[in-house]
């Protein structure tokens, strides 16, 4: 007796749902996208019960006639689509033919559609992928289609449905999906016959994050700095350093319009943000991917939610750069909001009579620490000036400071573009300028001056490598002992001395002095991970990175420790002047910015 048989056509249907249909969400998806793919230039989406009981999607695209409308209820029944090179090179959202029918054969669904010239429409009725009604239809020009009791032929599939509230939560995500993917579409969204969110058509990107996430978001997002290749237009909109979340529920990346999810581009992302944000935290990023769709594969996924690209590399690389370069820009911009009123005079006093609560900076007190020089500890632990000069930045001191009483040739090293107030707890620098009150956390500047101080001396100088006693070999698996043979020079570059030593077998014979390694193998697949995501263009320092921010953190002034005004003054200098002075190197802010307006709303002279 045969054991292999065809299944029923109705039966096949509905397990072909299943990779298409996995939610209310996925059937709103699809229909919306369909709707994009027939030129719409507005859509309106109403759902009750979560999506469980009614979805409605309406539309004024280009319409279908009756034969085009009954086609499209066949499975692997497209307009977008003709022959297998087409595949190659896919412009549209939809293309594989799969989804009306799909979602025809799990639910009760109606479709009614009228192309703009013709004088009547089309209605089709669907119970569980069988036709029940093809009629006459006197709807508007544009595509209606109506999903009720989804899944009620399938109660394997209902049951494991979340709450109604889960359900319309993840639809509404969707549609703010497709609504900052096409902000050119005007959206309307109903719950349950009450409008959660109405989005008219805007001409830019902004208006609609401002539509959908308010002025305050958008205040916080810079707009990224451009393409990087001709194979590839990057644009949109990224937090600033600083901005970031638990999750990565507002990292939404588009590729030629199409909301994807990509293990690739969440690491290029990352490695964008180096050393700008807290570990465990994400983004907030509403990145715009435009290049040739024979550039990449969306015929990877049922749900077409991830791509492959033809150049992962070149795509990594152009995304990172382009968010490095933006939060580099920003920094002139960082500098500007930081300027103060006219210049205070030439050494500025403050009498704190009726503020007990603010240090004045005391000119008794020790110099900053000069990393990576080792200081001279005299007696009661205070650190002796360095008497030769000294480079913490662009500026160079060619003598102690001097105190600012009774000597006539102290005068400031630079125009004034703060004006510096006094220091709160002995840690915080109160400071301010045209915009209201400016808070700088002075250990955590002076950590981003120190470190990017010292890793580009080491960039410069070499990263010195220490030979081991004992050299340590070690085996890997094949596709990692590929990766680095295929980047010896790059880790000879960082300081580790390794050769092949057989068959997915290496040697290593030196390290960076400053890491302290015992177990080799476990080292280099650390490095491996490390270095996959990593740009081309990172420092060769990446691995000892997290060893400089550590010695940087115990060199850096700390709190209660009492600084100068010049010392102050010079502090914030040489942070305005480094290549991200937003945060430290663990990611913390280095100043925040209290508005004059958020003042006079604290003490109720606004509302």
């Amino acid at each position: 007796m045969s054991r292999i048989r065809l299944l029923p056509e109705i039966v096949a249907s509905q397990v072909a749902a299943g990779e298409v249909v996995e939610r209310p969400a996925s059937v709103v998806k699809e229909l919306v996208e369909n709707s994009i793919d027939a030129g719409a230039g507005k859509i309106d989406v109403l759902i009750r019960r979560g999506g469980i009981s009614l979805m409605r999607v309406i539309d004024d695209g280009c319409g279908m006639d009756r034969d085009d409308a009954l086609l499209s209820l066949e499975r692997h029944a497209t307009s977008k689509i003709r022959s297998v090179s087409d595949l190659e090179a896919i412009s549209t959202l939809g293309f594989r033919g799969e989804a009306l029918p799909s979602i025809a054969s799990v639910s009760r669904f109606r479709l009614t559609t009228r192309e703009p010239d013709a004088v009547a429409g089309t209605e089709i009725v669907v119970n569980g992928g069988k036709i029940d009604i093809v009629r006459d239809g006197g709807e508007a020009p544009g595509t209606q289609v109506e999903v009720r009791s989804l899944f009620y032929n399938v109660p394997a599939r209902r049951k494991f449905l979340r709450a109604e509230n889960t359900e319309s939560r993840n639809i509404e995500h969707q549609l703010h999906l497709q609504a900052i993917g096409h902000a050119q579409i005007a959206f309307t969204f109903a719950r349950d016959d009450r409008v959660a969110f109405q989005l008219p058509a805007t001409a830019t990107l902004t208006d609609r994050i401002r539509d959908l996430y308010g002025n305050e978001l958008l205040q916080q997002l810079v707009a990224l700095n451009g393409s990087h290749s001709p194979q590839i237009r990057i644009s949109g909109l990224v937090g600033q350093a600083g901005l970031s979340r638990q999750t990565r529920a507002q990292q939404l990346v588009f590729v030629n319009g199409r909301a994807i999810e990509s293990p690739l581009i969440t690491a290029a992302v990352r490695e964008g943000y180096h050393t700008a944000l807290m570990k465990g935290q994400y983004p907030v990023t509403f990145l715009f991917l435009e290049l040739d769709p024979g550039g990449v594969d969306v015929n990877v996924h049922p749900a077409k939610r991830e791509v492959r690209f033809r150049d992962p590399n070149g795509v990594r690389e152009a995304i990172a750069r382009c968010i490095q370069e933006t939060l580099a820009r920003g920094r002139a911009d960082w500098q500007e909001k930081f300027r103060a009123p006219p210049a205070a005079p030439t050494q500025p006093t403050v009498d704190l009579t009726l503020r007990p609560q603010v240090i004045v900076p005391e000119e008794s007190h020790r110099e900053l620490p000069q990393f990576p020089m080792t200081p001279d500890v005299g007696r009661g632990g205070s650190l002796n000036r360095p008497q030769t000069p000294v480079r913490l930045g662009p500026i160079e001191v060619d003598r102690p400071y001097q105190e600012a009483q009774g000597d006539e040739e102290a005068k400031p090293y630079k125009q004034q573009q703060f004006q510096i107030i006094g220091v709160l707890n002995k840690l915080y620098v109160l400071m301010e300028n045209a915009d209201g009150l400016v808070l700088v956390d002075q250990h955590a500047a002076h950590e981003r001056i120190l470190f990017e101080e010292l890793r580009r001396r080491m960039e410069e100088q070499g990263v010195p490598a220490q030979k081991l006693l004992i050299t340590q070999t070690f085996e890997l698996p094949p596709r990692d002992a590929d990766w680095i043979e295929q980047n010896l020079s790059i880790l000879q570059k960082m300081g580790i001395g390794i050769e092949s030593f057989g068959p997915n077998t290496f040697k290593i014979d030196s390290l960076p002095g400053f890491l302290n390694v015992t177990d080799g193998a476990q080292f280099m697949r650390k490095v491996i991970d490390d270095l996959k995501s990593a740009s081309e263009r990172s420092s060769p320092l990446r691995l000892g990175e997290d060893m400089i921010a550590k010695s940087v953190c115990r060199h850096a002034v700390k709190a209660n420790d009492p600084l100068r005004y010049l010392e102050v003054e010079k502090l914030i200098q040489d942070l305005l002047e480094c290549d991200l002075p937003y945060c430290c190197p663990h990611g913390r802010p280095t100043m925040i910015q209290i508005s004059n307006a958020e003042l006079e709303k604290k003490f109720g002279r606004k509302v």
